[in-house]
């Protein structure tokens, strides 16, 4: 494929992720409801899943065609992006800190989970621990752990030991009057948008390849940049979509449980990858990117048990603190 060819497939690509993902998280509101299963849960795994479904194709298909370095250089850059995509989401609620507003004993839960996963990727990367059949013992592990917390995380929200305040700001996930649309209606858009979703990411992954061998850019910043913003555009629309609809737990839980959801690009990536296992391709930089997202999941879960209301224009502390951490973060890998 043409330089030129791939750079209009790779926006086009984008624009179509984007454009699903402003439809997406009505839907998921809405099967949140229908289903029982609530916001926090359906953000996480569903409309998170859903959201993830193009970095997930863009690391397989990077990993299968011998692109470890942009493999997972996409996997943790679209998770430090998305982190970094809650302090927009912020500054799109006026009335108080999203962090605030939605807190959740689910989305606390998704976090934590989140450094779990992300501890056991580093180790990995550092333990010399091998593969079996070129597959890490560690992909393994993760994917166990990934299910184990997500019913633990649904165990917690329904009878949970202790409950976050009520206040005036807070937005409780509660289904509308009517009652939601029945699951029939619902779950054929939702799955069409998936589709859509799936098939922009194989382009993003194709494409950011030849951006790779064309332009002479490091898999790390295609990965970490390109491909990880631009497969991470769904993430950024729905969760300000759902913020304006009101469904700020949705919001959260499809950041925070879609980023949890994400570190399965790992796993899945180490599979595809026939050279050997992937974690030991890790790179100093996508070790530090896992580092440095690890630090701004425990600064966000900081900001959701410290749940200050309001802060300058009604921004908490920590949207501004993780968006310069991200930058900082960048600027520092690509300055060195």
């Amino acid at each position: 494929m043409a330089l030129s060819t791939a750079i209009i497939v790779f926006i086009a690509s984008a624009a179509v992720v984007a454009w699903a993902g402003t439809k997406l998280s009505r839907r998921a509101d809405e099967l949140a409801d229908a289903t029982g299963l609530g916001e926090a849960i359906v953000g996480a795994v569903l409309l998170g899943g859903v959201t993830s479904l193009s970095g997930i194709i863009t690391s397989i298909t990077a990993a299968a065609e011998g692109h470890p370095q942009l493999a997972m250089s996409n996997a943790v850059g679209s998770i430090a992006v998305q982190t970094a995509f809650l302090g927009l989401a912020d500054l799109v609620h006026r009335r108080a800190n999203l962090e605030h507003a939605a807190a959740s004993v689910p989305n606390l839960f998704q976090g934590v989970l989140l450094i779990v996963l992300l501890t056991l990727a580093l180790l990995a990367s550092n333990g010399g621990m091998g593969a079996v059949w070129a597959v890490s013992p560690v992909s393994v592990a993760v994917v166990l752990v990934y299910g184990l917390g997500l019913k633990l995380a649904h165990d917690a929200g329904r009878a949970p030991m202790w409950h976050a305040t009520r206040t005036s700001e807070t937005v409780e996930d509660v289904p509308p009057p009517e009652g939601p649309p029945p699951v029939r209606r619902i779950l054929p858009a939702f799955l069409a948008l998936a589709a859509l979703t799936a098939a922009g990411g194989y382009l993003l992954a194709r494409t950011g390849a030849v951006l790779v061998a064309e332009t002479g850019l490091s898999g790390v910043f295609v990965g970490s940049v390109l491909t990880g913003i631009t497969s991470s555009l769904a993430e950024l629309i729905t969760t300000i979509a759902a913020v304006r609809q009101g469904a700020l737990t949705l919001a959260v839980g499809n950041i925070v449980g879609g980023n949890t959801f994400d570190t399965l690009f790992l796993a899945f990536a180490d599979v595809a990858y026939r050279e050997g296992g992937i974690y030991a391709a890790a790179s100093a930089d996508q070790l530090f990117i896992i580092e440095l997202t690890i630090l701004l999941t425990a600064v966000l879960l900081l900001g959701l048990l410290h749940r200050q209301k309001y802060g300058a224009g009604n921004v908490g502390w920590e949207s501004p603190l993780i968006m310069a951490l991200f930058l900082g973060g960048y600027a520092w890998i690509f300055a060195g």
